[in-house]
């Protein structure tokens, strides 16, 4: 079980007491909240979202085809079924998705692909940092204040996107034993006139109580076999974290076990259960923020697709292009969004790929200028560096929040 015992116990080993985020945060200028969430793996983005109405579509995915999709978002594209969730925020208007996008990325390594699509540059190694950090210092949410009060990954390590010099904040569940009551005061009273232990016991304890006493510890990427297996707990905690008046606004969430190279499945399988498992997640954060869902941006990407085709051991294999997800109340959805290349073998990308049509960081731009406030000469210059040709994607937000 995860509670304030753990951490305490976590603080005095030393080995995740960065973790916790310093509770209270100060307070915001903006109510705007932003989620970005990295699929790690390599989505199937016609698994996702199958193009069901393209007349090469069935052909092309053979056994991976869902020809007869139960949730259809217009006359071409479908959401997997498994995303029933999804599909009622596309009905609500609070989804919109992409499709045929990509990073500038082209090669096929996971490794690369993860680098470009956070750093938000157009080449390999062209930044050190991430493009949400270097965002940070731009948004009116933290004007006057500290950015680690801004900020937060909710991850085991603070993942490139939100590294470089503005400061953020860290939580991750703890995986270690639960301690009784007895020995939790004898260590508080223990470290009562340290200073630097007192304040970080007191903010291990205030972060874990919005977290919520509880949850199931099964981290994420780690203690059970399946890295969704603590999807729920962690969207759980960024609700309650963004929620707070005086909490974070920024969020990054990270989540592995995307890279589906065999016995993928269609309509069943294990990227259905993945899937299954990911449209929960978003629920639960959802019902997480309570009324602050409304003024929520949340962004859901991976580093590239998967083949067009089926492989020799039922999956697929790494591709180019996919598709991406942007919901939340703040949203102008219920629409999708993509300049469809075709899946004809003239015009797949190589002749294996979905063709890149749009690039994420027109997506990017779009949520980070119209929702939290970040200049255009910001993205243009700091943010995302030699991105002129990626044009920003204006008109995703309801409203426009400066």
């Amino acid at each position: 079980m995860l509670n304030r015992r753990t951490f305490v116990i976590s603080s005095v080993l030393g080995s995740v007491a960065t973790l916790l985020p310093r509770i209270p945060f100060a307070a915001t200028k903006t109510d705007a909240r932003f989620i970005l969430v990295i699929l790690r793996g390599a989505l199937d983005g016609l698994a996702a979202v199958p193009a069901y109405g393209d007349g090469s579509y069935a052909s092309k995915r053979g056994a991976l085809a869902i020809t007869s999709p139960t949730q259809k978002l217009d006359g071409m594209f479908a959401l997997h079924p498994s995303m029933t969730n999804l599909y009622q925020r596309y009905r609500d208007k609070e989804l919109i998705v992409f499709h045929a996008v990509a990073s500038p990325y082209r090669e096929r390594s996971h490794f690369d692909g993860q680098d470009l699509l956070e750093s938000g540059t157009a080449e390999l190694k062209g930044a050190r940092d991430g493009w949400l950090n270097r965002a940070l210092s731009g948004m009116p949410a933290a004007k006057g204040r500290n950015t680690d009060q801004v900020a937060v990954a909710l991850a085991q390590n603070v993942p490139l996107v939100l590294r470089g010099d503005a400061a953020v904040n860290s939580w991750a569940p703890s995986r270690l034993p639960d301690t009784d009551a007895d020995t939790l005061q004898r260590i508080a009273d223990l470290y009562s006139t340290d200073e630097y232990f007192a304040t970080r016991l007191q903010s291990a304890l205030a972060a874990d109580g919005i977290a919520g006493e509880g949850m199931m510890g099964t981290g994420m990427g780690g203690g059970k076999r399946d890295p969704l297996n603590g999807f729920n707990t962690v969207t759980s905690a960024a609700g309650k974290f963004l929620a707070a008046a005086d909490g974070p606004r920024v969020a990054v969430i990270e989540v592995s076990g995307w890279d589906t190279h065999a016995n993928q499945g269609a309509e069943q399988g294990q990227l259905a259960n993945r899937l299954r498992a990911l449209d929960q997640g978003i629920e639960t954060l959802r019902t997480s923020l309570g009324p602050a869902w409304k003024d929520t941006a949340m962004l859901v990407v991976t580093e590239f697709g998967r083949t067009v085709a089926v492989n020799g051991t039922r999956g697929t294999d790494h591709g180019t292009a996919t598709c991406a997800f942007l919901t939340g109340g703040a949203i102008a959805g219920g629409r999708v969004i993509t300049d469809w290349p075709g899946l004809a073998t003239g015009d797949l990308y190589q002749q294996r790929d979905l063709k890149p049509t749009l690039d994420l960081r027109s997506v990017f731009k779009g949520v980070l200028g119209s929702h939290l406030g970040v200049s255009e000469n910001d993205l243009e210059t700091r943010v995302f560096p030699g991105s002129r040709s990626a044009q920003v994607l204006a008109g995703l937000l309801r409203t426009t929040q400066a």
